[in-house]
């Protein structure tokens, strides 16, 4: 490992870089998801209004595959700060958030449940005077 260092300096200034403006983004950027986050994300019945459903085809494609790449982007950030220091699994799960893929309500529910997960993104909403998530019942999201 040590030679690999010293033989690429080059690869050593840009993982520090990485690590620092994926450390600063991760303080303001997670906060500021979470909290902007609809407290009815999770819901069912949640505000459809607020997303590219009936805009013009090109608009809504365009917008998905924006979205899908920030998610991608989030997603493999996140995976990299678990090694890195930033907020990696906060992170990682805006970047779910945005990503379209088959299960991925089921997924993110699964996640969100987590006690330690809940628990720290609804610190950040109280800290911005906002409500806590809300979460369906586990009956009526299985199947």
């Amino acid at each position: 490992m040590r030679h690999l260092l010293s033989s690429h300096p080059d690869l050593v200034v840009f993982l520090g870089l990485f690590s620092v403006v994926t450390f600063v983004g991760s303080l303001l950027l997670i906060p500021f998801l979470c909290v902007r986050m609809g407290e009815d994300y999770f819901m069912p019945h949640r505000d459809k209004d607020r997303t590219l459903e009936g805009r013009h085809p090109v608009i809504r494609w365009t917008g998905l595959v924006l979205k899908n790449l920030i998610g991608l982007l989030l997603f493999a950030a996140g995976l990299a700060m678990l090694f890195l220091p930033g907020q990696g699994v906060l992170t990682m799960i805006i970047g779910i958030m945005m990503l379209n893929f088959p299960g991925k309500r089921a997924f993110e529910l699964w996640l969100i449940r987590r006690p330690g997960v809940l628990r720290g993104i609804n610190a950040l909403r109280a800290r911005a005077k906002h409500p806590p998530l809300e979460l369906p019942d586990r009956e009526r999201t299985t199947g």
